[in-house]
């Protein structure tokens, strides 16, 4: 590439962005995308500016749009290509302003990474006030959906820090610079078990940034591929910038398909009736389950629960819950169960189960 057509290739990606997010790059941003595709011409620049595969810590932030689904079975396909690309626009613009790279948008996700292919030492800092002021985004886009009638969509967030393989993938024909390796799949399982409106945060992003942000104390959760739990807080806010997650009025419980077999015996007088009603489970969450039934309950009534849950080998038991919503399909009911009474050790294998399902 010569000097003339860095000038020109510079000036159409600006032109490019501001096109899509209204906001021009400034001077320090021009100059990082010059040196880029100066490195992508000459290895040794690759090497200063770190598009050469080699190891390197970097902080990835996953994000996906939830709500989508609702949208496109209700709206035209025009007015979700412009609601999907008002809403990564808008996110890309927070990125830009704290310097991460996004690496690849997903259908309705994103990835983007701080640390590659320059690193910062502030680049976990970034991340979090990032991951923060994209939920702030979400919440002024929610209101312009609000006022052209459409549902509102949500994002959840997961941010990991780690060791990946950072450069250049790829072949004469196409490659492109990413990033691989335990970490990223790490930051994509964090993603799925956060939330609408959610930021999750591994430990070891936490532990670099323990006296920057307010955080939720750790909980312990199981992902596919590790046999022990994973350490995660959900971070609150950022106080030294006056930043706080909005939180939402109802987070849902991840909700999983599953087909069950279930008991279930009536209360009466706070006494539990002999009689069992044999049932399925059709989905599970942290509070409740929905099941149906060869016969019908009552509503508002507490029953008694027993069931198995397979992958963490258990038998639920002992454990009651409230008929809080009833409606028949064909012959058969479907009760909506909310937990009323769990052990502490049933509700963690419930939860569990549920997360090994979400990252199946």
């Amino acid at each position: 590439m010569h000097k003339e057509f860095h000038h020109d290739a510079v000036r159409r990606l600006q032109a490019l962005i501001e096109r899509e997010t209204g906001k021009p790059l400034g001077e320090a941003a021009q100059a990082e995308m010059a040196d880029i595709l100066h490195g992508m011409e000459n290895p040794e620049g690759a090497a200063a500016n770190g598009l050469e595969v080699a190891p390197r810590e970097v902080t990835i932030l996953l994000a996906d749009l939830r709500g989508f689904t609702a949208l496109s079975g209700s709206q035209p396909a025009s007015v979700v290509i412009a609601a999907l690309n008002r809403c990564l626009a808008r996110l890309s613009e927070v990125v830009f302003k704290y310097q991460g790279t996004i690496d690849k948008f997903m259908g309705d996700s994103i990835m983007v990474l701080f640390g590659a292919p320059v690193a910062r030492d502030d680049d976990v800092d970034r991340a979090l006030l990032c991951a923060v002021e994209m939920q702030i985004a979400m919440r002024e886009l929610n209101l312009a959906h609000l006022t052209e009638r459409l549902p509102e969509v949500f994002l959840g967030i997961g941010v990991n820090t780690g060791t990946v393989m950072a450069g250049r993938f790829g072949s004469d024909v196409y490659s492109e610079y990413t990033v691989i390796g335990e970490a990223v799949n790490l930051a994509s399982r964090i993603e799925a078990l956060s939330l609408r409106g959610q930021v999750l945060i591994s430990d070891s992003t936490y532990q670099r940034c323990w006296g920057l942000v307010s955080a939720s104390a750790p909980m312990q959760v199981f992902v596919k591929g590790r046999t022990q739990p994973v350490s995660l807080r959900e971070l609150i806010a950022i106080p030294s910038h006056k930043l706080k997650v909005p939180r939402q009025e109802f987070r849902r419980s991840h909700r999983v398909d599953a087909r069950l077999p279930c008991l279930c015996q009536r209360m009466q007088d706070k006494i539990v009736v002999p009689h069992i009603v044999h049932g399925a489970i059709r989905d599970i969450g942290y509070h409740g389950l929905l099941v149906e039934l060869i016969e019908p309950l009552e509503p508002h009534s507490e029953i008694k629960l027993e069931f198995e849950l397979p992958l963490v080998d258990y038998r639920v038991a002992d454990v009651y819950a409230r008929v809080v919503t009833l409606k028949q399909e064909g012959d058969e009911w479907v009760a909506g169960l909310e937990f009323t009474s769990i052990s502490a050790e049933c509700r963690a294998k419930v939860q569990m189960f549920v997360q090994l399902l979400v990252a199946h």
